[in-house]
């Protein structure tokens, strides 16, 4: 299996990854074992971290979630944005216009958003908004486990320490209270998906998270 890595100097170092979430747990789902990876070791890492519906509690866990995940990380934007949950290809011009202004600001090494065949709407749309606006970026797709059982197969892994796997879970359990309520969201679902995914990549510790790789340059 192919490994492929950022420098820690030089022009192919990481500084800057913009995480996109259609909502305010999605992220750390899909994604925040990579993260916390990324951040150990790049500590001078730039993150954009872009929640785009949650209001009201929702909105108070996402906060508190990014700001816990990140704590580490001395250059970070967090914007939480109120877009209408389950709503949004009815407001898609709103989003795009968004998406417009943030490629103006942002050019980031790496993109982490919502897998494009994903079945929920909110979370499609985005994906396509975020290809439609980043189109020299490398872009990596995170999954979301679901009753849609859109699960597919993935094509990129990144493998977790026991660690990094327990902070994983552990947060996830801990920050989004108002979740608790739905049978799947459980330490189970998520330390199956990561134990597949690694068994997936032969992760030598056993768990992994997995993106889609849509395009990437070799060499």
């Amino acid at each position: 299996m192919l490994r492929l890595k950022f420098d820690s100097q030089g022009k192919d170092s990481l500084r800057q990854v913009l995480c996109l979430g259609a909502h305010s747990d999605d992220i750390e789902i899909g994604c925040s074992g990579t993260l916390l990876k990324l951040i150990d070791q790049f500590p001078d890492i730039s993150i954009y971290w872009v929640v785009f519906g949650a209001n009201g509690q929702r909105k108070e866990e996402a906060l508190a979630s990014a700001y816990v995940l990140l704590k580490d990380v001395k250059k970070k934007t967090i914007l939480i944005k109120d877009f209408r949950d389950r709503f949004f290809p009815y407001i898609g011009s709103e989003i795009k216009e968004f998406f417009d202004h943030l490629s103006k600001d942002v050019s980031p090494d790496l993109i982490l958003t919502h897998y494009h065949k994903d079945l929920h709407q909110d979370h499609r749309l985005i994906s396509d908004l975020t290809w439609n606006a980043f189109r020299d970026h490398m872009i990596l797709e995170y999954e979301i486990p679901k009753y849609d059982g859109d699960l597919s197969n993935p094509n990129f892994f990144v493998h977790l320490d026991s660690v990094i796997y327990e902070k994983k879970i552990t947060h996830l359990m801990e920050y989004f209270a108002t979740q608790s309520n739905k049978q799947w969201f459980t330490e189970e679902t998520f330390s199956s998906i990561l134990r597949l995914r690694g068994i997936q990549s032969n992760a030598p510790n056993k768990y992994a998270e997995a993106f889609y790789s849509r395009k990437a340059i070799f060499l």
